[in-house]
C-alpha cells in the first residue's frame, strides 16, 4: 500500500478551498458585471488554463473586441456624416471634450473654495472688530459643474423612484391579495401607464407652481417637478410586478396561513413579501430604468437643473464643440442607467434567494 505524502494532501485541500471561494465570489462578479473575472482566478490557480482561457475569450475578449470595432468604424464614419453643427465628432474629439468638462469642473471647485475662503476670512474680521451685524454668509452662485448636473439627476431620480415605490407597493399587495381591488386599480393601470412624460410635464408643472409658491422650502420647484414626474412615470412596472408577485403565491402557503390564522400584517411581512421579492425587485428595476429616461426628457423639455438641461443647453449654444460635449452627455447617460440597473441588481441578489449562492 503507497503511503500518501502530507504535504500533497494539504495541497490539495488548500486548492480546494480556493475554487470554493472562487465559485461563491463568481455569484458576486455575475451581479456588477465582471463574470470574466471567474476564469482569469480559476486560470491562475491552475484549474484547467485551456478551458479558462476560452472562457476568458468569450467573457472578455469578444466585448473587448467588439467595443474597438465600434471605436474604429464610429472614427472613420464620423467624419463622412455631416450635421448643422459640423461633422460628427469622433472618439478622439469626445474625449476631448469630456476632460475639458472635468478641468472645468475643477477649475470652478477652486473658485468655490476661494469663494468661501474669503468669506470666511472676512466675517472672523468683522467678528473680532466686534461687527457682528455685518457678518453674512452667501452660498457661491458660480455656473454649475458637469458633475454638479450629473448629481443632481441622480438625487432627482432616486427622490422620484423612492416616491414611486411607496405608492407602487402597497398598492401592488392588495392588488394582488384582493381580487376586487385589483379590478378597481387595474383600469388605471391601462390609461395612465401609457401616458409620455411629455404629457404630464405642464400639468405636473402648474401644480407645483400653484402650490409651491416659493423656492424657500427643503426643494426647490424644479426639483419637485423634476421628481414628481419620475414618480407619475416609473411607478407602473413595479405596481403591475409586485401586483403578479403575490397572486401568483402558493396556494398551499395561503391555506397554511389560514391555518395558523395569521394577522394581515404577520401574512404580508412573514408570507406575502418574501415570497414576492424576486417579480417585486424585477419591477423596480424596471421602474428605475423608466425614471432615468422620463428624467432625462422631463429636464430638457423644463429646463430644470441636470444633465438633460445641460444636453439642451449645448444644443441651443450651436458651438463647434457642443456636438461632441452632447455626446460625452450620452456615453454618461448610458453609463448611469447601466450602474443604476446593477445596483439594484446587487440588492435583488442580497435579498431574495438566489440558487448561486
Amino acid at each position: 500500500m503507497t503511503a500518501i505524502d502530507p504535504d500533497t494532501l494539504s495541497s490539495e485541500a488548500r486548492r480546494a478551498r480556493l475554487f470554493t471561494r472562487i465559485n461563491k465570489a463568481d455569484a458576486w462578479f455575475k451581479v456588477f458585471g465582471l463574470a470574466w473575472m471567474t476564469p482569469i482566478l480559476k486560470a491562475a490557480s491552475g484549474d484547467n488554463p485551456k478551458a479558462q482561457a476560452s472562457e476568458i475569450w468569450r467573457l472578455l475578449g469578444v466585448p473587448l473586441l467588439a467595443i474597438l470595432l465600434f471605436l474604429g468604424a464610429w472614427s472613420a464614419l464620423a467624419p463622412t456624416v455631416q450635421t448643422s453643427l459640423g461633422a460628427i465628432p469622433g472618439p478622439s474629439q469626445v474625449w476631448e471634450q469630456a476632460v475639458g468638462l472635468h478641468e472645468d469642473a475643477v477649475r470652478e471647485r477652486a473658485k468655490e473654495d476661494a469663494f468661501y475662503d474669503r468669506q470666511d476670512k472676512r466675517n472672523a474680521d468683522l467678528i473680532a472688530e466686534g461687527r457682528m451685524d455685518d457678518v453674512k454668509e452667501r452660498v457661491y452662485t458660480g455656473k454649475p459643474t458637469y458633475y454638479a448636473q450629473i448629481w443632481t439627476s441622480i438625487k432627482t431620480v432616486f427622490f422620484g423612484f423612492l416616491i414611486a415605490s411607496f405608492i407602487a407597493i402597497p398598492l401592488g399587495i392588495m392588488a394582488g391579495l384582493s381580487p376586487t381591488a385589483n379590478a378597481a386599480i387595474n383600469p388605471l393601470i391601462q390609461i395612465f401607464k401609457p401616458v409620455s412624460p411629455l404629457a404630464w410635464l405642464p400639468i405636473v408643472t402648474m401644480i407645483v407652481s400653484a402650490v409651491y409658491a416659493t423656492n424657500d422650502g427643503m426643494f426647490s420647484k424644479s426639483f419637485l417637478v423634476s421628481a414628481i414626474t419620475v414618480t407619475l412615470c416609473s411607478l407602473w412596472p413595479t405596481l403591475i410586478n409586485t401586483a403578479l408577485g403575490v397572486s401568483s403565491i402558493d396556494k398551499d402557503l395561503v391555506s397554511v396561513s389560514k391555518v395558523l390564522k395569521m394577522s394581515t400584517y404577520a401574512k404580508i411581512t412573514k408570507l406575502v413579501l418574501p415570497s414576492a421579492l424576486p417579480l417585486i425587485f424585477t419591477g423596480l428595476r424596471l421602474s428605475l430604468g423608466v425614471g432615468w429616461m422620463v428624467l432625462i426628457a422631463a429636464e430638457m423639455l423644463a429646463q430644470n437643473p441636470g444633465l438633460g438641461k445641460f444636453v439642451w443647453d449645448e444644443f441651443q449654444n450651436g458651438s463647434s464643440q457642443s456636438l461632441a460635449k452632447i455626446m460625452v452627455a450620452v456615453f454618461t447617460i448610458g453609463i448611469i442607467g447601466f450602474l443604476l440597473d446593477r445596483v439594484m441588481y446587487a440588492l435583488q441578489s442580497m435579498f431574495t434567494f438566489s440558487e448561486n449562492r
